[in-house]
């Protein structure tokens, strides 16, 4: 029986280095491409991939955003949001984000490095980092971003077996989406195709 690999040991070789953002229009451009504004820039954004070192293994951090948001209300996401111009570069937007929302003292947190960008079709190109996360985190949400912090066992989420694919008709041809169900949540669209993507470059970079 072939050993389940360990996906913390794998982060080095799979992950995209720390000391420039990945170049490229994203890794689903192509697939977004009628979506996305015409002739207009994708504002920049960044997000935290944490994972929490808990002693029952790696958990990964998510919140539900709340209904009063403009984008995205109500759905489950990483911490994460603009790149604001006082921001060196994503990484330190992703951190600052993620103190802001969730508490996260940057002194606890690891950056290890970058996933594959990625577009939404609310006109972001989003850049996911990944980071270890000691132990001693608790989580403290910011009540008008955050209704929600909780978190999932990376192991849950690196299982294919438990990501469905739906296709669904948007503005006129069927699309993919991606979702996971854990704990009543539901985890779709962007935050479930990053997961992806992490699985992914854990299995043929790692």
């Amino acid at each position: 029986m072939t050993r389940p690999f360990d996906p913390l040991e794998r982060l080095p070789h799979a992950l995209l280095p720390l000391d420039r953002p990945p170049p490229g229009p994203g890794w689903n451009h192509a697939e977004l491409a009628d979506l996305l504004p015409a002739g207009l820039p994708l504002r920049q954004a960044a997000v935290l991939v944490a994972l929490v070192e808990r002693p029952g293994g790696p958990q990964v951090l998510l919140t539900r955003r709340t209904e009063a948001l403009r984008h995205h209300a109500g759905q489950i996401a990483f911490p994460g949001g603009r790149i604001e111009n006082s921001d060196a570069d994503p990484v330190e937007a992703a951190l600052r984000e993620a103190h802001e929302e969730v508490g996260l003292p940057g002194a606890l947190s690891t950056p290890q490095g970058y996933l594959d960008p990625f577009v939404t079709i609310t006109g972001f190109h989003v850049f996911p980092v990944v980071a270890r996360v000691q132990d001693a985190f608790r989580a403290a949400p910011d009540p008008s971003e955050v209704a929600e912090a909780f978190e999932v066992p990376l192991r849950f989420l690196l299982d294919p077996d438990n990501v469905r694919t739906l296709d669904v008709d948007f503005q006129g041809r069927q699309r993919r989406v991606l979702e996971l169900s854990y704990g009543g949540h539901r985890i779709w669209g962007a935050t479930a195709s990053m997961l992806v993507n992490f699985r992914q470059r854990l299995e043929q970079h790692g």
